[in-house]
């Protein structure tokens, strides 16, 4: 996005109207917008709100979450612009990620579905994809450059576990997926069908087939876009005839189509883990330790990742705007090329720099003004 004046043109009663979003922020050849501030803030309140809070806590939560807003921007801006200079690439990751919400949209046609997407999030089909695939070279910057260097060696992690063994007890559970085909309001034929697909079902993931992929496109449970992915269970959470079908059977099994009455319709499940009762072995919960280790460096590697980029970075903000993650001693005061006085010069300053050169441009030309309407480049 080039720097200066962002204009954005609409039309408003057949008349054209354009509308200026004040910048208040630039980073390198991007800029952050009030506008895109304002509706952070927004989305800020929206998801405090989701969490129960309101009134005073709303206020002082908001107010407090809100001083890291810009900084957020910033460094978001500057993983991207990382990305590009490592020549990063996300195209499979993106392909891969957007037929993934096509497949649990159950939208096959392409139009259909951009403006599916469009009604869900608000936002252009396009806009929505460049956003995703922004996130993924982040998150690929912060895998390479920062999360893929903090290491520990296997004795570190035994010394965690064995002094914290308590952590590591366990309950009996059982992990799983679902797959659920509904036969609410349907006929008789409707329910034949209904079998007859999750029978199939069944044999395409007893053969292989990604069960959580299947999911996505065939269940009509609400969890169907995270795969069917199920929360973990104890023995006495589950019907009687689940614990039959599904109590003793290993990692990877997938049940014969059930019959359920409420909803009615039929589940499959597939056994994702079961997890035995009493202290895991450190070999199973070896990752697990890694990343309790691993949480509490990762914030401070990424602040001290982002200052180094803040450091080398072409960095320019408005007065009353904050970046709380700012590089120490870095300038970052905000300069306005349209802000500047003219140079004022004397006769013999003028005339030691050449006679030859012509000041033309300093000679109002009779039946104009001297506004000027030329467009000034930013770094």
């Amino acid at each position: 996005m080039r720097l200066g004046i962002v204009f954005l043109a609409i039309a408003l009663y057949g008349a054209d109207v354009t509308l200026m979003e004040e910048i208040i922020c630039k980073v390198n050849g991007d800029i952050i917008t009030r506008g895109e501030m304002a509706r952070d803030k927004k989305l800020l309140e929206s998801e405090l709100r989701q969490q129960g809070l309101s009134g005073t806590r709303l206020s002082e939560a908001l107010n407090d979450s809100s001083k890291n807003l810009l900084r957020e921007k910033i460094d978001q801006l500057l993983l991207v612009q990382k990305a590009k200079e490592l020549d990063i690439k996300v195209d499979s990751e993106l392909n891969k990620q957007m037929l993934d919400i096509q497949r649990s949209s159950k939208i096959v046609d392409p139009e259909k579905f951009q403006e599916y997407v469009h009604q869900m999030t608000g936002a252009p089909y396009e806009d929505y994809k460049a956003e995703i695939k922004n996130n993924l070279l982040r998150e690929k910057v912060v895998r390479e450059e920062i999360s893929r260097k903090i290491m520990f060696k296997t004795d570190e992690l035994q010394k965690y576990y064995d002094e914290h063994k308590d952590e590591f007890m366990r309950q009996e559970r059982v992990f799983l997926r679902e797959i659920f085909v509904s036969t609410e309001a349907k006929d008789a034929a409707g329910i034949a069908a209904a079998d007859k697909k999750a029978k199939d079902l069944v044999t395409r993931a007893r053969k292989g087939e990604r069960f959580a992929e299947m999911a996505q496109t065939n269940s009509d449970a609400p969890n169907a876009a995270q795969g069917g992915e199920m929360p973990a269970f104890q023995k006495e959470d589950l019907r009687p005839e689940l614990v039959t079908a599904i109590w003793n059977q290993s990692r990877g099994y997938v049940t014969d189509p059930i019959k359920v009455e409420t909803p009615n319709g039929f589940a499959i499940f597939r056994v994702e883990e079961h997890q035995k009762a009493g202290l895991a072995e450190f070999e199973e919960v070896q990752y697990e330790v890694q990343d309790k280790l691993f949480r509490p460096k990762m914030q401070p590697a990424l602040r001290e990742y982002m200052t180094k980029l803040r450091a080398v970075a072409f960095l320019e903000i408005k007065p009353g705007f904050d970046d709380t993650g700012a590089a120490p001693g870095k300038d970052t005061a905000w300069s306005d090329p349209a802000q500047l006085k003219p140079e004022t010069v004397s006769k013999q300053e003028v005339l030691a720099r050449g006679h030859k050169k012509k000041l033309l441009g300093l000679i109002p030309i009779p039946g104009t003004n001297t506004t000027s309407t030329g467009v000034s480049s930013s770094k």
